[in-house]
């Protein structure tokens, strides 16, 4: 399959998923909208992977090309294209159908408990979290669910992930990051994280392992729906 990813910054990377896509046998494609990039044909597109990024989903005032990807999302949606949004990616699906976006009543940054329910444990692709388990998060936003959306986890602060339809996911964690993301992302804005970000590199450093593991797990499950 060709896969869409879709970048919103400098350095474009899709984490471990740059590697765990062509492990699968795939094809990753890149669109940069931040970049002025036009908006590629769906049409040898198999599958869309909306990442995350440090712009807001309604921050189409300072960032107008936002405008146009969620033009993109919402055409992926009409063609019933595999689609997965990580954090940002989440957010910009639930505005492309509809649903309310804004600042979230508490930030995650750093790590925190994610409790799938019973249509997450059963879900094919988010099912792959196995329970309760302690996520990586970065963001300040959230989003409401689209209508006929269902959630299939949560946090203490926020939802975590949903489903929308048969082919169309979003998670607010970042199953794709790395241990080098999370220095990287520390040192750029340390001052957003919550709590000490020598501390939050402590933990990464013991938790990133098995989660690289889910990650790559979920990631896989994604493409296995969108195989099929």
């Amino acid at each position: 399959m060709r896969v869409l990813f879709v970048h919103h910054e400098e350095p474009i990377s899709g984490g471990l998923y740059d590697f765990v896509v062509p492990a699968a046998g795939h094809e990753i494609m890149r669109w940069a909208p931040f970049a002025g990039e036009t908006a590629p044909s769906l049409d040898d597109v198999h599958a869309v992977l909306v990442h995350g990024g440090a712009v807001h989903p309604d921050a189409d005032g300072t960032d107008p090309w936002i405008a146009d990807e969620v033009a993109l999302i919402r055409r992926a949606i009409d063609r019933d294209l595999p689609l997965l949004g990580i954090c940002l990616g989440a957010q910009l699906i639930a505005r492309a159908t509809g649903a309310w976006v804004g600042p979230a009543a508490a930030s995650e940054v750093g790590w925190y408990a994610v409790q799938p329910n019973a249509a997450g444990l059963a879900d094919p692709v988010v099912g792959t979290l196995g329970g309760t388990t302690h996520a990586f998060e970065w963001h300040h936003y959230t989003y409401e669910l689209p209508d006929g959306a269902e959630e299939l986890a949560w946090s203490d602060r926020a939802t975590q992930a949903y489903r929308l339809g048969r082919y169309v996911w979003g998670v607010q964690f970042h199953p794709e990051v790395t241990r080098e993301l999370v220095y990287e992302w520390t040192a750029l804005a340390p001052d957003q994280v919550d709590g000490d970000p020598d501390e939050l590199r402590r933990e990464t450093d013991e938790r990133i392992d098995a989660w690289s593991e889910t990650g790559g797990r979920l990631c896989r499950a994604f493409l296995e729906q969108a195989e099929s």
